[in-house]
């Protein structure tokens, strides 16, 4: 008897070192709340196993599912789905994100009555939709991870109220505008907001961090000074944004940074060359970048112990190959600037110069209307009055070949100057066009247009352009072929993918004179308008302004086609993959008729 006992003492032992410490009996509300967010989440995989037999306390711990009890209450939810991201979406793939019934608005209604929960974490589960402002009712949140969903909208304001808040991971969705400020969280340790649309003001952060990922967003200031006070930074990642001004030299010798990815923006000018780097930095990535001059010694070369990445600036140490000519770097650097921060209003402002502000505004106003009213009537006056005269310019136009077809009055000045900020027009060599396309390297070709091949190039001064090698007929007069390119030199317009120049190359191997033309033309690398409207990502930036701003800017590149010269270009392949979008949505006809006689 006194056997058994020992043993049935020994059993019971057993069972309560085996049972994690955190488990326990959840309340039946808390219960009901979690099957509310099996449906709310429209019943993921992952979930798919709970019945109403579950103990959710027991269930076993894995990568895709924690969930953690203690006191009756749940105190941590971690759901890991299998839905793709943003940036994995393939175009044409359909709809990634949960159905159009789910609501972000109830699912938070149900999160936030978990009263106890400390840390929430849905990744990858196709979640859509604003994060809702009652976020706030998270009295004990400290980590919180939203990756890899398709929330958009601003970052509630609320979030910086969680004075709790340890880790906040919302990397990879579709959140814009500017980020709230942090700096009233003195426990925040982690912040990742990497692959969204922020921006363009750098965000004010906890000095406390000690890691902060801004990857591949939109903020296009300055590297705040402030920066300096972060004593506990050990990594700091703000690679493939848009930053520009002098790369701040204390960020490598920040007194516990080891990681530093400043790679992919428009940071300009020379380090110092008493730059001091921390023992602990072992990886530096400042690549593609406007720098210049010499690196530091302490980050000039790499070692065993650090790596360091600087290819693609204009610096003047490591491999020249991999670096673009310092005229590249001047160059843009001035074309870029910071954005400017919106000025506090001072509350002491006057009423008299309030008043006096109002009573200008609307002088001018009043001003523009009727400058405006007089404008419009004389165009109309001298629309009709010219009518008659153009139609009579155009018949000759058509019958007279022997005449130059470029008649610049025909051009309207809006036209005119819509191509400003183009290099001059001018004659490559064929010396030149190789050196750009590599010798036509086959990994330069980009595919077969509708009037010959096109390469991907790169001229002296560092700009990008596209090569089209268009054959002529044999027979061709070689007065008629500068006529053509008289036409060719014309085709430069803001809603174009204008033209920056051309090469003839002529063959005398025989009577009848064959010649090769090759188009050197702008470089448009922000896609086309149909990737902006089957991207997930690129999709939310197109809001109804910039999908009005797009036809519009296409039916003026039309217009220049057809009117803007003489004779008109016409039967152009206009849809939505030949009108490309450059770094400011701007559109830009590509594929467009050229007015030469091809070889059929």
């Amino acid at each position: 008897m006194e056997t058994s006992r020992v043993g049935f003492c020994l059993l019971l032992c057993t069972i309560f070192m085996v049972v994690p410490v955190s488990i326990g009996q959840l309340t039946s509300t808390e219960t009901r709340l979690l099957f509310q967010v099996q449906k709310l989440l429209e019943y993921p995989e992952v979930l798919q196993g709970w019945t109403k037999w579950t103990n959710f306390c027991y269930l076993p711990h894995s990568p895709s599912l924690k969930i953690v009890c203690a006191n009756s209450r749940v105190m941590e939810i971690t759901i890991v789905g299998n839905r793709s991201s943003p940036a994995n979406v393939v175009p044409g793939s359909g709809p990634q994100g949960l159905s159009g019934k789910f609501s972000m608005d109830s699912l938070f209604t149900v999160l936030t009555k978990f009263s106890s929960l400390r840390v929430l974490s849905l990744v990858s589960l196709g979640l859509w939709g604003p994060l809702p402002p009652k976020i706030n009712r998270f009295h004990s949140l400290q980590a919180l991870n939203m990756t890899s969903n398709f929330i958009s909208g601003r970052i509630p304001k609320q979030i910086a109220s969680f004075q709790n808040l340890t880790s906040l991971v919302l990397a990879d969705n579709l959140f814009n505008g500017s980020v709230p400020d942090l700096t009233g969280l003195p426990l925040l340790k982690v912040v990742n907001l990497g692959g969204n649309l922020l921006g363009p003001q750098f965000p004010s952060l906890s000095q406390s961090l000690v890691s902060i990922t801004l990857r591949n967003n939109s903020f296009r200031s300055q590297i705040p000074s402030g920066l300096k006070k972060f004593n506990q930074l050990q990594r700091l990642d703000i690679s493939s944004n848009k930053l520009v001004g002098p790369l701040p030299s204390f960020l490598f010798s920040l007194a516990s940074i080891q990681y530093l990815n400043l790679a992919q923006n428009q940071l300009s000018g020379a380090l110092a060359s008493t730059t001091d780097c921390s023992n602990n930095l072992s990886f530096v990535d400042i690549s593609n970048n406007l720098l210049i001059g010499k690196l530091p010694s302490c980050i000039g070369s790499n070692s065993r112990n650090k790596t360091v990445i600087s290819s693609w600036n204009c610096l003047s140490t490591g491999n020249s190959n991999r670096q673009h000519p310092y005229s590249f770097c001047n160059k843009e650097a001035l074309a870029v600037k910071p954005v400017e921060s919106k000025e506090q209003e001072e509350p002491g402002i006057n009423l008299g110069l309030i008043l006096g502000i109002i009573g200008g505004v609307v002088a001018i106003a009043g001003a523009i209307a009727l400058l405006m009213f007089v404008i419009i009537r004389r165009s109309r006056t001298t629309e009709d009055a010219n009518y008659d005269e153009r139609s009579i310019v155009d018949k000759m136009s058509v019958r007279s070949s022997p005449k130059p077809p470029i008649d610049s009055r025909r051009v309207p000045q809006t036209m005119r100057s819509a191509a400003i900020g183009l290099p001059r027009y001018r004659v490559f060599s064929l010396e030149e066009i190789e050196d750009a396309t590599n010798n036509f390297n086959p990994s330069n070709f980009m595919g077969e247009g509708s009037q010959g091949q096109l390469y991907k190039g790169w001229l002296v001064d560092g700009s990008v352009v596209v090569v089209k090698c268009l054959k002529l007929q044999q027979k061709h007069a070689p007065q008629n072929l500068m006529q053509h390119m008289e036409v060719l030199s014309k085709l430069r317009h803001r809603h174009l993918v204008s033209v920056l120049g051309h090469c003839i190359v002529t063959y005398q191997d025989h009577p009848n004179v064959a010649s090769t033309v090759f188009v050197v033309f702008e470089h448009i690398s922000n896609g086309s308008l149909r990737d902006h409207l089957t991207d997930w990502k690129k999709k939310e930036i197109l809001k109804w302004p910039q999908r009005m701003a797009i036809t519009i800017g296409a039916a003026r590149g039309v217009q220049f086609l057809h009117t803007g010269i003489s004779p008109g270009i016409y039967g152009n392949d206009l849809k939505i993959d030949n009108i490309l979008l450059d770094e400011t949505l701007t559109p830009k006809i590509s594929n467009y008729n050229i007015p030469l006689p091809l070889k059929v």
